[in-house]
């Protein structure tokens, strides 16, 4: 396939195109090869890593999240004698903080949507972009533009921009052309779409299994939008769509159905051919259960870069995996023509981003005012979504002498303690704080309740990889620690990660989502439920779940 690098989504000049091609002439087949692979820094020691960048046996790195001047200084020496400039990735999906460790923690993308104001997703982009520059980071592995379908999801979640597809497309399209106009690259993930099963692809392949109808009306949708946006690159999930697959390919049986990391029919089929896309392909990490059992992997690798993949995202074993690509060469099953194709577009995406210049002014505006910004953003996104009893807020000092406090799940965030940081806010408004700690209670009946007293609950269980769910977990201890006693104790509830919550509480009088923890949000929400400030949030998703009883 010829690929004209000066048309979309490259837009590469007549120089740059030059570049590309001399330097893909003066590649031999073992470095190009080699340009397929992104790795994990921290996997590697320095000097490994600067024997593989100039050897050419890798055309990328991520490191995790370290000072923005250790990453940069790694990077630096790594790259001092590269013969081809690198791809330097990251996960940029909630603010600097997943590229840096002096990042800011903007909010995770449905704290960003719930605010309700698209200026909102280009600042959080800015935070993202500027931020992640500081460390020499050119393409980042966001946006999410998943659809959060399905809310036992524990992957989506609040990654998501929501459940509705014109507001992901709204946030997802925003933020790309924010992110690009840094210039640093966006890769939209993960195709074909997470969101739909209840499963997490982390651990095993999963499925998106909407009808072919249903997938190019709304996930299909949203790639199409990002892709007439310009979006530079895609990740693909070891998601299967079988009914898109199929519906390219009638051959295919559900069971011949692979995930999208390793199917031709989504890629070349979907992505190439009826999208149009000739941006850069990657996939997503193939150290994950869903890549690694679906085919044997010296042939999975090679798999993959067949079907329309340009790149692959870390390894079980580089060496080991670097001689499966070479193998195939070799034995003819990866071809030099959909290798020369797959060099082709990472060395595009390296002359788009590779050596764009910063622009200093707007890296200082978004330096100064990124922790405002938070802030903002978060007054904007805390949503009342459940005031069953209207006597509860606001509540005050002369209504409930004592809060009690009980924390449920992550109560270390960036910040500090949740507890500790709820219980400073409070005291200073004059609240005496109980911090109740279930273990040391007993089983008690409603006669002995304390008068004029509050429970606040602060909730955060986040979304995360390689976890089968996100629920609360009960204390062991006769569950002591449950809203039990709705009907004679004053009780509300603020969750601060998963916005599902409710199916766990569904007779909580006041439930609130803040979406993610953070001094502010934390300070806000109290705020809020003071009545200090208005609760200004539109929900991105259904919070009551679809239950009946979680509204009652």
């Amino acid at each position: 396939m010829k690929i004209d690098l000066s048309k979309q989504p490259f837009y590469l000049s007549e120089e740059q195109i030059v570049w590309v091609e001399e330097t893909k002439k003066n590649l031999t087949i073992e470095q190009k090869v080699g340009q397929l692979f992104i790795c994990m820094g921290q996997d590697y020691d320095l000097q490994e890593l600067m024997n593989m960048v100039t050897e050419s046996r890798v055309g990328g790195i991520l490191f995790r999240p370290a000072p923005a001047s250790t990453i940069k200084e790694w990077y630096d020496v790594v790259e001092k004698d590269a013969p081809v400039p690198l791809l330097k990735a990251a996960n940029l999906e909630e603010g600097g903080s997943g590229g840096i460790s002096d990042g800011t923690l903007f909010g995770w993308p449905l704290l960003v949507s719930a605010a309700n104001d698209i200026h909102e997703t280009e600042k959080f982009a800015q935070v993202c972009a500027y931020e992640g520059r500081r460390a020499g980071i050119n393409w980042t592995y966001s946006p999410v533009a998943d659809i959060d379908n399905n809310f036992l999801n524990p992957i989506t979640n609040v990654r998501s921009y929501g459940s509705e597809v014109q507001r992901v497309m709204d946030n997802t399209g925003a933020y790309v052309e924010t992110i690009q106009k840094s210039g640093m690259a966006a890769c939209a993930k993960h195709f074909p779409g997470d969101g739909v099963d209840f499963r997490d692809h982390h651990l095993h392949p999963t499925y998106n299994s909407l009808s072919a109808q249903e997938w190019y009306e709304t996930y299909g949708a949203v790639y199409k939008n990002l892709i007439a946006k310009d979006l530079l690159s895609v990740m693909v999930g070891h998601i299967v769509q079988p009914n898109v697959a199929m519906d390219m390919n009638p051959k295919l049986h559900f069971e011949d159905c692979l995930p999208a990391s390793l199917s031709t029919e989504l890629l070349q089929g979907v992505l190439r051919e009826k999208f149009n896309f000739q941006g850069l392909i990657t996939t997503d990490a193939t150290i994950m259960g869903g890549y690694c059992m679906p085919m044997e992997r010296k042939k999975a690798l090679p798999t993959s870069i067949m079907a329309g993949c340009d790149m692959v995202v870390f390894s079980t074993d580089i060496n080991e995996d670097y001689n499966y690509m070479l193998q195939a060469i070799k034995e003819g099953f990866l071809t030099e023509t959909r290798l020369n194709e797959a060099v082709t577009r990472i060395l595009a995406l390296k002359a788009k981003v590779c050596n764009t210049p910063e622009n200093q002014k707007m890296a200082l505006e978004v330096k100064n005012k990124a922790k405002l910004w938070h802030r903002e953003c978060a007054d904007k996104a805390i949503t009342l979504v459940k005031e069953r009893r209207k006597d509860i807020l606001p509540i005050s000092k002369e209504k409930y002498k004592v809060v009690r406090l009980i924390t449920l799940g992550k109560d270390d965030i960036l910040d500090g303690s949740m507890t500790e940081l709820a219980t400073e806010f409070l005291e200073k408004q004059g609240f005496e704080v109980e911090k109740y700690c279930p273990m040391e209670d007993d089983l008690h009946g409603t006669g002995k309740l304390q008068e004029n007293r509050i429970t606040v609950y602060l909730a955060n269980y986040e979304q995360a990889s390689n976890q089968t769910t996100v629920r609360i977990q009960w204390c062991p201890k006769h569950a002591l620690d449950i809203p039990r006693f709705v009907q004679e104790e004053d009780s509300l509830f603020i969750s601060f990660g998963n916005p599902y919550l409710l199916m766990d509480i569904p007779r909580v009088p006041v439930y609130i989502n803040a979406y993610t923890a953070t001094k502010d949000t934390i300070e806000l929400a109290l705020e809020k439920i003071m009545g200090n400030s208005e609760f200004k949030g539109v929900s991105p998703v259904d919070a009551f779940c679809g239950l009946p009883d979680t509204r009652l």
